[in-house]
């Protein structure tokens, strides 16, 4: 979590950050699950971030207690992660939908079905995704979880 909010707080993408250490895309998702980074990766970090190197060297109980995320940062990530996978899926929608009208053609009335009923049920994911219609039981999570520690996340 420490090299995502340090790349989120300098703006960049996975892409950028890889760039700049000289490592692969999938080392940095590595990282950003937590995975403990080689003495050269540590390296890299610490110099493209511009902190120590201990930071990236911890202990993971260790880096837990000196760098913990807030709520609010926590919260942040999430919503980032939700509307990232719904544009993921927009963007999946319109190419699948151009591949099958330039394979079938315009004159297929149940591709028109098909796709106008994907395009309602993304129209209610980014009503959700993008918190324009709440529900009551979209918090059940926190809820449960603050009720099994018995105090407030």
């Amino acid at each position: 979590m420490i090299v995502r909010k340090l790349r989120l707080q300098r703006g960049w993408s996975q892409d950028q950050l890889a760039e700049f250490m000289d490592v692969s895309v999938r080392t940095i998702q590595r990282l950003e699950r937590g995975h403990k980074p080689s003495l050269e990766t540590a390296k890299a970090l610490a110099s493209v971030f511009e902190v120590d190197i201990s930071s990236f060297n911890l202990e993971e109980t260790e880096m837990k207690t000196k760098i913990e995320l807030k709520q609010d940062e926590k919260e942040a990530i999430e919503y980032a992660k939700g509307a990232k996978e719904f544009i993921d899926g927009v963007i999946a929608y319109v190419v699948i939908a151009v591949v099958f009208f330039a394979f079938f053609g315009f004159d297929t009335p149940l591709l028109y079905w098909v796709f106008s009923g994907i395009g309602v049920g993304l129209i209610i994911q980014a009503l959700f995704t993008f918190e324009i219609i709440r529900f009551p039981f979209q918090n059940w999570e926190k809820w449960i979880a603050e009720k099994r520690l018995g105090r407030k996340l």
